[in-house]
C-alpha cells in the first residue's frame, strides 16, 4: 500500500538518465564509472531505503544552511559555478568569516564514517578545490554532518591550483575517450577500492576485462548476452 507507493516514487525519480557533461562530484572519480554513466550502461539499481537516506541528508545539510543564514555570514547559497564547457556543479554556501570569503560544502555521513574521519575525503577535497578555483576564492571548508548524532567535523581546505589542473586534465582527457568511444582502463586499485565496492557498474565492469577497449565491441558483447538471458 504505502511503502509500495513510497519506493515507487524514489525509484521513478531515479530513473537512469544518459549524462552529456561532467559534474564536479565526478573530479578524481573512476573514469570508466563515468564513461558507462555517460552511455547509459545498465546498472544495479539504489534501494528506495537508500535513496531515501540521501534525501534525509540533504534535509540535514539545510537545517546546518539555516543557521548559518540565521547568524548573516551566508553570501550565497546553491550557488552555480560559472557556465563552462566542460564541467557544471553547484556550491552549497558561500560564507564571510573575518571579513575572509570561503566555500562551504557539506557532507553528511552516518555515526562509524564519521568516528573515523580524522582527515577530509580524497573525493571531496577534489570537489572543493574546484569550487575554489571557479569562484576564485581562496580558502574552503568542508563541513561533516553525523547524520546520527548531528556533531560536526570542520578542515579547512587551501587552494591547490596543481591539484585542480591535474583534475581539469583528467577529465578532458576521459572527456576524449567518451567521445572516441574508448572505454577507459580499470582504476589501479581494482577490486578493492571503495569506488569499487560500491559501484553500480560493478558486473559490467568485471566483465569488460581491465584494459582500454572500444564501446562498440564491448556493447556488442553485453547486447549478444542480454538476448540469450
Amino acid at each position: 500500500m504505502l511503502k509500495e507507493l513510497i519506493d515507487k516514487f524514489y525509484l521513478d525519480k531515479e530513473k537512469e538518465k544518459e549524462q552529456h557533461h561532467f559534474y564536479i562530484t565526478d573530479a578524481g572519480k573512476c573514469p570508466r564509472a563515468i564513461f558507462f554513466k555517460f552511455k547509459n550502461v545498465p546498472r544495479t539499481k539504489m534501494a528506495p531505503e537508500v535513496l531515501r537516506m540521501f534525501d534525509h541528508g540533504d534535509y540535514i545539510q539545510m537545517q546546518i544552511l539555516n543557521s548559518l543564514f540565521s547568524l548573516g555570514i551566508v553570501r550565497a547559497a546553491e550557488v552555480k559555478i560559472p557556465p563552462h564547457e566542460l564541467i557544471s556543479g553547484r556550491a552549497d554556501a558561500i560564507v564571510t568569516l573575518n571579513n575572509e570569503l570561503y566555500v562551504v560544502d557539506f557532507k553528511s555521513m552516518n555515526s562509524l564514517v564519521f568516528r573515523n574521519l580524522q582527515e577530509p575525503k580524497e573525493e571531496n577535497v577534489n570537489q572543493l578545490q574546484l569550487y575554489l578555483h571557479f569562484f576564485k576564492i581562496p580558502k574552503g571548508i568542508l563541513l561533516y554532518i553525523n547524520k546520527d548524532t548531528l556533531e560536526l567535523k570542520e578542515f579547512l581546505i587551501e587552494y591547490n591550483p596543481a591539484l585542480v589542473e591535474k583534475l581539469l586534465k583528467e577529465l578532458t582527457e576521459l572527456k576524449e575517450k567518451i567521445d572516441a568511444n574508448i572505454i577507459p582502463a580499470r582504476i589501479p586499485g581494482w577490486p578493492d577500492d571503495w569506488q569499487c565496492q560500491y559501484c553500480p557498474f560493478k558486473e559490467i565492469c568485471k566483465m569488460a576485462g581491465g584494459k582500454e577497449i572500444k564501446w562498440e565491441i564491448f556493447k556488442e558483447k553485453i547486447e549478444a548476452l542480454s538476448k540469450l538471458a
